[in-house]
């Protein structure tokens, strides 16, 4: 090595335990031991965090390095430079020369370079008469040599860090997409639930996250969030579980259908009687505490129900039931609240309700709960749908004031008049 003792700085420049601990450890480097210079500038620019230097303190580095005649920082060799400021100035693309001075203190004091300073602190070389370098004063690059493994590990674990960051970083963009798009579908598919909670938890969330989060605090976030995302997922697949579970009930239940094409459609039920009313007339029909209205007449109480049948307007009700099980869910009423009021009031019944409850949408803030309340009162025969429809007819104003009407208007009251 070029130096073999511990040597202390020129001028008012204290000594400290640290530089004295550099130099020794510069002095340990084995003597065949060498090291790309380029590639441990590499490193200590990766590491550059880890030793609490700037961009600015690197270019003074990079500089001189570049006074170093040797692609190799070997053991071997002198490895003191001893460029004058002026020339630091310009390899350092012209910083000031306290700047440079700062910058040069702070490779030091991170332990990458050795003050060798002169007796009057002045920077140059003595050679033999050869010309080899006998003696040098400067800056030494040992330090450089004596920590590349150290500086390789440090920038192995910056980038490790980094990577860990940015997978950190995709995972909770992930998830906070999926987040979103599922609250986004269930609102779309009107399930029911808390969603304002539901929003308001997934914004706090993401609010407890820093300004320059690390990966730990993405990661937290992210777990939160999956477990968000797991709640919702559930949400969503007992929901699409109930409609299917209702569709199949509905296509599977038997219906008959009179020859007469212009008759009524009526579904097979406990409740029911199994024949139509006549065209003509389409007189009420009473079967012990349900009634079932003409078809015609709760289409025009409520025709915003046709809008949800596929194929085409309700000619019968098998049609106006499966309606009725589609806005149900739209509505967000559970299938059990349904199945409740069907069998309270009767399917087709339950089915009026429904309809006339999508004409009130706007006016019932929670339809689970006022379909509930209705069925109570059918259960003890203190609710009927003749006043509902009659009001919805009048509030809609679209039934005719021709003999049809006046037929539909007769009947309800004969119904309403006898039927009790």
């Amino acid at each position: 090595m070029d130096t073999g003792f511990v040597t202390t700085p020129f001028g008012r420049r204290p000594m400290s335990l640290a530089l004295m601990r550099g130099q020794l450890q510069a002095e340990s480097v084995k003597t065949g031991r060498s090291v790309d210079k380029w590639k441990v500038f590499r490193n200590v620019c990766e590491a550059r965090p880890l030793l609490g230097i700037s961009d600015r303190t690197l270019a003074v580095l990079n500089a001189l390095l570049s006074f170093y005649p040797e692609s190799h920082l070997s053991g071997e060799a002198s490895m003191v430079v001893f460029p004058s400021n002026r020339q630091l100035m310009v390899r350092a693309h012209g910083i000031a020369v306290t700047t440079l001075r700062r910058h040069l203190a702070a490779l030091v004091d991170a332990g990458l370079v050795i003050r060798k300073d002169s007796a009057n602190g002045k920077r140059f070389a003595r050679r033999k008469t050869s010309g080899e370098v006998e003696d040098a004063y400067g800056f030494s690059l040992a330090p450089l040599l004596a920590r590349s493994e150290e500086l390789a590990a440090m920038a192995q674990k910056i980038e490790a860090d980094r990577m860990a960051l940015r997978r950190a970083r995709e995972r909770l963009t992930i998830c906070r997409r999926d987040v979103r798009k599922l609250i986004d579908a269930a609102l779309d598919e009107g399930v029911p639930g808390n969603w304002n909670d539901i929003e308001a938890t997934y914004t706090r969330h993401l609010a407890c996250l820093p300004r320059n989060p690390d990966a730990s605090d993405l990661d937290g976030v992210r777990l939160k969030l999956e477990d968000l995302r797991s709640e919702l997922v559930n949400l969503l697949t007992r929901f699409d579980n109930s409609k299917k579970t209702s569709a199949s009930v509905v296509q599977n239940e038997p219906h008959i259908q009179n020859s007469d094409k212009d008759s009524l459609e009526l579904e097979s039920s406990p409740t029911v009687q199994e024949d139509a009313l006549p065209p003509a007339t389409e007189k009420v029909h009473s079967t012990g505490r349900q009634k079932i209205f003409p078809l015609a007449l709760v289409l025009q109480a409520c025709p915003q129900i046709n809008d949800y049948v596929q194929g085409g307007p309700i000619t019968g009700w098998r049609d106006l039931v499966t309606a009725a099980v589609t806005v149900r869910s739209m509505l967000g009423i559970t299938p059990e609240t349904y199945e409740t009021a069907c069998g309270s009031l009767g399917r087709e019944n339950a089915a009026i309700v429904i309809a006339c409850m999508l004409e009130r949408a706007t006016h019932i803030n929670s339809p689970g709960g006022y379909l509930r309340d209705l069925a109570r009162k059918g259960a003890r025969g203190e609710f009927s749908l003749g006043p509902m429809l009659m009001a919805l007819v009048r509030q809609n104003s679209r039934l005719r004031r021709g003999p049809e009407g006046t037929c539909m208007i007769s009947a309800y009251r004969d119904c309403h008049q006898h039927g009790r």
